[in-house]
């Protein structure tokens, strides 16, 4: 008998499980897939033209909220969970849930998603979301240039439109951004590597994108998306810890696979952080992953003009998935502002509009700062009109997009960065990443 499956995803990671697994395999019927954490997703279908010859009408994409009923009228026999950044509490909660359903529950597989690549393939991946990913690829991209390689990003996928239209996208120059018509959240991933001069890639079907990768790369640096496996295996791994969440490593799904797997453990934001918390991290790489090379890292904050700080009273946008599912409390932005002498954080709550008080409610724990959330046109829209609402004398952008650009903000903002710093010392039982990269 066809054994007939539901998919639980996000809009990324589910349809590479469903392109790498079940696609052409006849004995599985993917019937539907559920979407959450990315508000706009669901209702929709993964169309015909990439579902294959099994599916000529596509596979209907429906929010988790009906997950218990979908798999009674479906007749659902398999549930796979294919999303990232959860803790492996939140899976034993839906795994209990499903098979109540009379459904059974597992975990995709890890090597049976990861495809081969011609090209060397470093992977940046992370134990959670807002660890410092990014900052780590764009310091390996600049070591790669310096010995005159090529380095191609492809970052994890953000497919929330059109899927047809997205299965590969190639990205060179911030026009491409509009080309694409992104969100913010992909202008975050790909406008920094895109500064710097990288080529980026990104898609809905990564054999196609590998393929395409491979053309113009002499090495291929996968660029993780949350706390996500990467896409493709691995001649390097790199796992980006963060001690400021300590503990995550081995309690968030996937994380704590790519802790135990990694090649190199790269403990960032010690500088941020408690003493004990990373001693506690570097304990567990050595208990759970013995064979990691470790090292220490901080995220260096770039201010132009800090003087502007300066008793304001400032309203702090940070970077969307960090403080959302992400769970942080702050980042830069707010660091930024309390190094520099603000006169008061202003809280956006009283002045949210439509989507972004939506996430607000979603995600209580946000303290006075605004997320830069908007995986729509009228999302975006909302948070620009919550920005414009507010009472600030100065906005604080501490996304790796400049929102500036795209959003008419109607009060002074400064745009913050932040890079990459190592401070491990460079000997054998710590090296850096430019003398791991050397070996490599």
């Amino acid at each position: 008998m066809t054994t007939r499956v539901l998919i639980m995803g996000a809009a990324g990671k589910d349809f590479h499980v469903f392109n790498t697994l079940y696609r052409d395999n006849p004995n599985y019927q993917v019937a539907v897939f559920t979407a959450t954490q990315i508000p706009h997703i669901d209702d929709r279908r993964y169309p015909p033209e990439l579902a294959g010859n099994l599916y000529p009408e596509g596979i209907p994409i429906k929010s988790e909220r009906f997950l218990i009923s979908l798999i009674k009228t479906e007749r659902i026999n398999e549930v796979v969970f294919a999303y990232s950044d959860v803790s492996y509490d939140y899976i034993a909660e839906r795994q209990k849930k499903v098979e109540a359903a009379g459904a059974s529950f597992k975990l995709s597989t890890t090597d049976g998603v990861m495809l081969k690549s011609k090209k060397p393939v470093i992977a940046v991946c992370a134990v959670r979301t807002g660890a410092g990913k990014s900052p780590t690829t764009r310091r390996i991209a600049d070591i790669l240039k310096a010995k005159g390689r090529r380095a191609v990003v492809v970052r994890h996928p953000m497919p929330y439109g059109n899927l047809v239209a997205q299965v590969v996208e190639r990205y060179e120059t911030l026009a491409d951004l509009n080309k694409y018509n992104c969100t913010i959240e992909e202008r975050e991933d790909y406008e920094p590597h895109l500064k710097r001069g990288l080529l980026v890639f990104a898609g809905v079907d990564y054999s196609r994108v590998l393929a395409q990768a491979e053309k113009e790369a002499d090495v291929i640096i996968w660029d993780g998306g949350n706390n996500d496996i990467p896409f493709f295996k691995p001649d390097l791994y790199i796992t980006v810890a963060d001690p400021l969440r300590p503990g995550h490593e081995l309690s968030y799904y996937p994380g704590r696979i790519n802790f135990e797997n990694a090649d190199v453990i790269l403990i960032n934001k010690v500088d941020a952080a408690k003493p004990e918390d990373v001693e506690s991290i570097i304990n567990n790489a050595r208990k759970y992953n013995p064979k990691a090379q470790i090292i220490q890292a901080k995220s260096i904050i770039l201010v132009d003009n800090p003087s502007a700080i300066k008793d304001k009273k400032v309203l702090v946008i940070e970077d969307g998935p960090t403080v959302t599912h992400g769970g942080m409390g702050y980042g830069a932005g707010y660091l930024a502002a309390t190094k520099y002498g603000a006169r008061e954080l202003i809280d956006p709550r009283p002045y949210a509009r439509g989507e972004i008080k939506e996430i607000f409610n979603k995600y209580p724990h946000i303290g006075p700062l605004l997320p830069a959330v908007g995986y729509t046109k009228s999302g975006s829209q909302d948070l620009e009109e919550t920005i414009n609402k507010t009472p600030a004398e100065l906005v604080i952008i501490a996304t790796p997009t400049d929102l500036g650009r795209y959003l008419k903000i109607n009060k002074p903002y400064l745009y913050i960065t932040y890079e990459l710093e190592e401070i491990s010392k460079p000997n054998e039982m710590s090296p850096t990443l430019k003398e791991l990269l050397e070996r490599f």
